[in-house]
């Protein structure tokens, strides 16, 4: 017996067939420009892809199963990092990153000193041999692993059975604060000894952090991270330790950040990278042990609690990208010291994950699947490219010291940076859909002023992608706080709210992203209204909001012949005492005539939103 067909099959269809719908859903806009987008290293996102040819599955995690559950242990207080650590590991964490205020990646806290009895008091009643650890240290990494040794030799324990990974790593020391590899490597290779062949625990970190933090794009994050992996691989073999053991002292880091589809193509690549890399050594290609930590970039200041989701995706990714462990960023982390409402948020971020979604009970999910394979593919290609750059300017090390690297992630972050400010890369919370009233959110110590990071333009600086807007936001704070009361923006609408409500929608968030309020009215009966209001307001500016088609009515004023109503409302805004009137849309061919009658700035779709309101705090502070 044959079963029926249903009647609800799908039809097949076609590439072509489904592009001339997409072209005619588009309106007959440009395809390329509207739904092919880029990375940025340039990496072509196609709206769809077929199914890739060939079989694609293969392990990425070092062993099959649940990633490990990471939780950084950063508080100052040795004693009170130990209670965090137990905390952590009794309510869902598998792994703690211990952190030195030293390391790169500290950002202002974690512990002072590396010496045995401050490791000891952090660790008290912490049991090595069931859990994993990472050390976070900068200069410092030598002697918290020599401590973190002798503490594991004083129990007694087989240094060969831990899940150790002591975190030296010369190239993010060097990257950020200058200085020379070698004695950290000979370190490492001293450190070596401690252990058999086939030991669990890594020496050397090659670490993506510093890089992306400065703004790196993904291919140059995973180029370079490879780039300090083969450095400090060929620095073990020069000191006696074997290729074939050494590549085992190595362990790799990598950021994963709410983009889903890159993140995962991003992990993916990097086990790709190293194998090819291992094979030119001659050696036969295995997994390497590789970390993930979600992104500090990525994460904002203001609505603090959309980090909780960017965080997820970020986990969700490295997850199913092949990270063998994942540390979540508590959600309050650029604010301070996170306490342990938000630590234990990070902890169940990936306890969801984990033990309701199932995530890690299959490898490779992203096998097959066009859109993966063809990022994880271009990614490889892009990143072996600059990989081989760097192998040019004479390795890593020297890339690093010449200011090659600076000056190639700076590019990169700079361009970012144009699209954020114009929001072709919104922010949420922050550039879009700001939240003035916004409660407070408790931290147990608040996050220290952020390094300079010095007049060498060699150096790695770690930013956030928010942080422009939030330094307007600041400064517009800073005024409430003196003045008793936040700069304003009168939002002069004009016509009816079919014709105002999307331009002042958009100017309203442009200016409350850089904290200065801009409260929405309902229009106004008459032009004297909307004056008389105007007035009321009490405001520092006001911002023209309607249709091109409201803004070029002729008003028939004997007095201004041909003058329009936009002309005519900047005009009576400038005698009611408005020095500061502002135009939301493109000025079109009346830019002269709108000028003229008062109108000093255009705000619009792809324009540079922080400038304008810039430029107005900077004429309120100096009033102040």
């Amino acid at each position: 017996m044959t079963e029926p067909q249903s009647s609800h099959a799908f039809r097949a269809s076609s590439e072509a067939a489904w592009r001339e719908l997409a072209v005619k859903a588009i309106k007959g806009a440009d395809f390329e420009a509207k739904l092919v987008s880029r990375t940025a290293d340039g990496i072509r996102i196609e709206p769809l892809y077929p199914k890739a040819p060939g079989l694609h599955a293969r392990p990425v995690r070092a062993t099959l199963g649940d990633w490990r559950v990471v939780q950084r242990i950063d508080l100052p207080d040795a004693d009170a990092a130990s209670v965090q650590a137990l905390e952590d590991l009794n309510n869902g964490a598998s792994g703690l990153a211990l952190v030195f205020s030293d390391a790169v990646s500290a950002r202002g806290f974690g512990l002072a000193a590396a010496d045995e009895r401050t490791v000891a008091a952090a660790l008290d009643g912490v049991m090595l041999d069931l859990v994993s650890l990472r050390i976070e240290a900068g200069r410092s990494a030598a002697e918290a692993a020599r401590s973190v040794l002798a503490l594991a030799r004083g129990q007694g324990l087989d240094l060969d059975s831990l899940r150790l990974d002591l975190g030296i790593d010369p190239f993010s020391v060097l990257a950020a604060e200058g200085g020379a590899v070698d004695a950290a490597i000979d370190a490492a290779a001293a450190l070596a000894v401690s252990f058999g062949p086939e030991a669990k625990a890594r020496i050397l970190r090659a670490d993506g952090r510093v890089f992306h933090d400065a703004g790196a794009s993904e291919a140059q994050e995973l180029a370079l991270t490879i780039s300090a992996a083969l450095a400090g691989l060929r620095g073990l073999d020069a000191r006696g330790l074997p290729l074939e053991v050494g590549r085992k002292r190595i362990s790799f880091l990598l950021v994963a950040d709410a983009d889903e589809y890159l993140s995962i193509a991003k992990f993916r690549a990097l086990r790709r990278l190293s194998a090819r890399v291992e094979a030119a050594c001659g050696l036969t290609p295995e997994p390497v042990q590789l970390a993930a930590e979600t992104s500090f970039r990525m994460t904002t200041r203001h609505d603090a609690y959309v980090n909780m989701l960017r965080g997820t995706a970020a986990a969700f990714s490295a997850g199913l990208g092949g990270a063998d462990s994942v540390a979540v960023l508590p959600f309050t982390l650029p604010l301070g010291l996170p306490d342990a409402g938000a630590r234990r948020i990070a902890r169940n971020t990936q306890t969801i994950l984990l033990e309701e979604s199932g995530l890690g009970h299959v490898f490779d999910p992203a096998a097959g699947a066009g859109g993966f394979e063809a990022l994880t593919d271009a990614l490889c290609e892009k990143a072996w490219a600059l990989f081989q750059q760097i192998e040019r300017e004479g390795g890593l090390a020297a890339a690093l010291a010449s200011g090659w690297v600076a000056a190639e992630i700076r590019a990169v972050a700079e361009k970012r940076e144009r699209d954020i400010r114009r929001r072709k890369l919104p922010i949420t919370g922050t550039s879009e859909f700001p939240d003035l009233a916004e409660a407070p959110i408790l931290v147990l110590q608040p996050a220290p002023a952020a390094p300079h990071g010095g007049d060498d333009p060699a150096r790695l600086v770690a930013h956030r992608t928010a942080e422009p807007f939030e330094q307007l936001r600041g400064r517009a704070d800073a005024l409430a706080e003196v003045t008793g009361r936040r700069p304003a923006v009168f939002l002069a609408t004009l016509g009816k709210p079919a014709s105002f409500s999307a331009r002042a929608g958009f100017a309203r968030g442009v200016f409350e992203a850089s904290g200065i309020l801009a409260a929405m009215n309902d229009g106004f009966a008459s032009l004297d209204a909307m004056i008389e209001a105007a007035r009321a307001a009490g405001a520092a500016a006001a911002c023209l909001c309607s249709s091109d088609e409201v803004y070029e009515c002729e008003t028939g004023h004997a007095s201004y012949e041909g003058e329009t109503l936009a002309e005519e409302a900047a005009r009576r805004l400038v005698e009611a005492g408005f020095s500061h009137v502002v135009l939301a849309g493109r000025p079109g061919e009346r830019e002269a005539a709108y000028r003229h009658a008062g109108i000093e700035a255009f705000l619009y779709a792809g324009a540079d939103v922080l400038d304008y309101p810039g430029r107005l705090l900077d004429r309120i502070e100096a009033m102040t």
